[in-house]
This record gives structure tokens, C-alpha cells and sequence, in this order.
């Protein structure tokens, strides 16, 4: 489906300023004022260096990190839309954050077909080596979540502790036919998660936040779209307008993550962490339903911890970003004994 054309000039939806730009820069601002600076890691397509086929854009320390917490976006824009509200408590808590931008999304990209979770997952893992990060504690933000569960799996030498935040790693593809998700197939499901138009991103908005803004104005959406191509889910900045729902020109590479991520996905070839996870979960979520947080916690057999956040949707890192931090600093602050048998709380 071609990208509809923005209003035209002299229509009420015309912006003249971009605060879409303006925007990013302050993003920018604020992570190199934290200390950190952006890298793009060129990764080769084989064993020739010298032919790049992946290219990873990723804010790094200034310094040799102490602490490292791999922290990974969902659907929407660059990380630091979403991640920009959590930097200051996690480095007061002596955290060293580390950001990137996952394949097809901010400034990371691959001439690669693969699509899957487990192609991220070592695409990540091999930034985190390029900068000689050998072990790390992982957040994981929705579909950040599933690449992050898939990298704890597939490199339980790295990956230290788990935090899945509204990450429906355990749904399976026969959930959409049965009801459980307010979508019955992939297709519609690419519909809604990669919007096109202000009314399909105010629709995704009020689905994913449990009190969604009143007016979202056609003009601010007509800025997002003409300046990152597509707008992806609820990803959002707690600051300003913040029901700012970004996404990158990749539309068909998005969409064709969605189809890898979903077709023929059955509960039975997950894997079982390892490693201590928390898994966080806002109460009312509707894209993710509390089911898939309790089938997950039931799948991870004890070494898991559920916290389930009250008056909040699946937006709940941006709905509540205090309490989601705070659990987060405890979690990967405790004991591994600890880590892995806390009481779950609600």
C-alpha cells in the first residue's frame, strides 16, 4: 500500500515547523548529556570484512561500562523515543545503558532477507561484541522482548538477568483465530502495529494506553509520517505530546517482521530461560492480554517474578515509567537467589 500523501499546503493538517525534528535533536541532546555517544557498527555479511550487510546504530558509554543494561525498543521509532525517560535513575543507580536500534528501525538496517527474531538477536549480539560488551543484563520492550528473550536463549553465556516488559513471547498463532488479541489474523495485526493515517494512529493509541489524550491533532501526526515514514506502536515519550507514536521508513521490512515473528509461532518450541527474568505487565493491557503474562510465568517454571502494574495498558513503560524503573533497578540490584525466587506482586 503506496505511503498517503500528506495534506496539502494551506490545509488545516499543514505543519510549518517540524516538531517531529525538533524533537530528535532534544532526544540526541539529552543522551549525549548522560554521557553516551552513537556508534554505527558495520557487521559483515560473511567472513569478508569488507562487505557490510548490516549496519547497527547503537548509543553506547563514554567509558568502559561497569554495569552494562542492554535496554531494546519496541515498534516505533529510533530507541531514543522510548527510552530517553529512563537513563538518569538507572545511571544514578550505577546502570551503564546501552541503546541500539534494532534492524529496520532508527538508524540500524540489513541488506540481509532474514526476519527473524533469533537474526536480531545475534545482530545485537554481535554489536555488543564489536564494542566489547561480553555480559550484560537485557530489558526488553514488547517485540524488543522477543528479540531479547531470543538473545537470553540462544546466548545464556552473555546474557546475565531478563526484564520483559509487555513482551507476548508465549502467544501463539492459533491465539489471534480464538479471540485472545483484538486482531484475528497477522495481516490485520501489520495493519494496526504499522499505521498509515492520523485515524489508524489515534485507533492503535487508545488501545494501547489505558488514558489516552483527548486531542491528538491530524497536523503533529502528518509531521511524524512525512518525517519517519510510517508510525509503528506505543512507544512513546512520556514528555511532550505523548501520544507521538514514530516508526521508520522500513513499512515492508516492519511488516514482514510482524509475518516472521507470528506465522506457525506454537508455545511448545519456546525455549525455557535460564536465566532470573522479571516479567512486567500493565493490568489492562489489550494487545498483549494478562494471559500471555501468566502463561509465560508458568512457562519459565520458578525462575521468574510477574509484576503486574495497576491502571496501565500496554504502553505501561510510558504510562508508568517511575514504578516501571524502580522494579527494574531492584530486579537487577538483588541477589541471583533472590532475582530468581521473588514473590510476584501486583
Amino acid at each position: 500500500m503506496p505511503l498517503p500523501p500528506p495534506p496539502a499546503a494551506g490545509s488545516r493538517g499543514r505543519c510549518v515547523l517540524s516538531f517531529a525534528a525538533a524533537r530528535d535533536r532534544c532526544f540526541s541532546r539529552r543522551f549525549l548529556r548522560a554521557g553516551l555517544r552513537p556508534l554505527a557498527i558495520p557487521l559483515p555479511a560473511g567472513l569478508d570484512p569488507a562487505q557490510t550487510a548490516t549496519t547497527v546504530h547503537i548509543w553506547v558509554p563514554s567509558r568502559p561500562p561497569r554495569n552494562p543494561l542492554l535496554l531494546l525498543h519496541g515498534f516505533g521509532a529510533s530507541a531514543t523515543w522510548q527510552w530517553a525517560p529512563y537513563l538518569r535513575p538507572l545511571i544514578a543507580a550505577g546502570f551503564d545503558p546501552i541503546v541500539p536500534d534494532l534492524v529496520f528501525f532508527g538508524g540500524s538496517c540489513t541488506r540481509l532477507p532474514d526476519r527473524s527474531d533469533a537474526f536480531q538477536a545475534s545482530t545485537i549480539k554481535a554489536a555488543m561484541d564489536a564494542i566489547g560488551v561480553p555480559r550484560f543484563g537485557l530489558v526488553g520492550v514488547s517485540y524488543g522482548g522477543f528479540v531479547g528473550y531470543r538473545m537470553a536463549a540462544m546466548f545464556p553465556e552473555a546474557v546475565e538477568r531478563v526484564a520483559m516488559i509487555c513482551a507476548g513471547v508465549c502467544l501463539e498463532e492459533k491465539d489471534l483465530a480464538e479471540g485472545l488479541f483484538p486482531v484475528a489474523g497477522v495481516g490485520e495485526a501489520a495493519a494496526l502495529l504499522v499505521p498509515r493515517r492520523p485515524e489508524e494512529v489515534r485507533r492503535l493509541v487508545r488501545l494501547t494506553f489505558v488514558r489516552p489524550p483527548l486531542i491528538m491533532p491530524s497536523c503533529f501526526l502528518w509531521d511524524y509520517i512525512k518525517r519517519h515514514g510510517r508510525m509503528g506502536t506505543s512507544h512513546l515519550h512520556v514528555q511532550g505530546p505523548w501520544w507521538a507514536v514514530m516508526g521508520s521508513v522500513h513499512i515492508q521490512e516492519k511488516t514482514e517482521l510482524l509475518y516472521a515473528l507470528i506465522n506457525g509461532r506454537q508455545l511448545s518450541t519456546l525455549p525455557k530461560l535460564t536465566q532470573p527474568t522479571l516479567i512486567i505487565w500493565g493490568e489492562q493491557d489489550r494487545v498483549f492480554p494478562m494471559e500471555l503474562a501468566h502463561r509465560l510465568n508458568r512457562h519459565l517454571e520458578g525462575n521468574s517474578r510477574l509484576v503486574v502494574i495497576k491502571n496501565a495498558g500496554h504502553a505501561v513503560n510510558l504510562e508508568k515509567p517511575k514504578e516501571v524503573c524502580k522494579n527494574i533497578i531492584e530486579f537487577f540490584k538483588e541477589p541471583a537467589a533472590a532475582a530468581a525466587n521473588g514473590d510476584d506482586k501486583v
